[in-house]
């Protein structure tokens, strides 16, 4: 892959800052806008910004299908855990008060882990998308 200076410069600073920007909206989604979905579309945006300037070997050294594929299927399974643990509390599937002594606590906690599970699952499909997209590139 051609090296380019600037963008090899550029890029190495705005990750890092587009990868703490999607952890704040992750985290901050329980009080405002953002959540999961939107922190998931961030953090693969920082990724695929690599995989563009740095090339797919080394995002691929970075972040390795595997741990994609892993990380796709725990997301779905956080998400449905947070509803069997309600439902194995004695509530409702997604039915959040029951999850800790008090109705609050339970809610940022079922939140929390639902929308981890949505960040990771959106993240992870999307990076490998961009993976197959770049390789789909590279053997036409």
């Amino acid at each position: 892959m051609k090296s380019h200076l600037i963008l090899s410069i550029v890029a190495k600073f705005l990750i890092p800052l587009v990868l703490l920007f999607a952890f704040y909206v992750q985290f901050h989604g329980d009080f405002g806008p953002g959540g999961g979905f939107q922190a998931g579309v961030i953090f693969a945006a920082a990724v695929i910004l690599h995989l563009l300037v740095f090339g797919h070997a080394a995002t691929e050294h970075f972040i390795p299908t595997a741990v994609l594929k892993i990380g796709a299927a725990l997301g779905v399974l956080i998400y449905a855990g947070v509803g069997v643990a309600s439902l194995l509390a004695g509530g409702r599937y997604l039915d959040y008060d029951v999850l800790a002594d008090n109705a609050v606590a339970g809610q940022h906690l079922g939140i929390l882990l639902v929308e981890a599970g949505v960040g990771i699952t959106v993240a992870a499909v999307m990076i490998l998308l961009a993976y197959s997209f770049q390789q789909r590139g590279h053997d036409a």
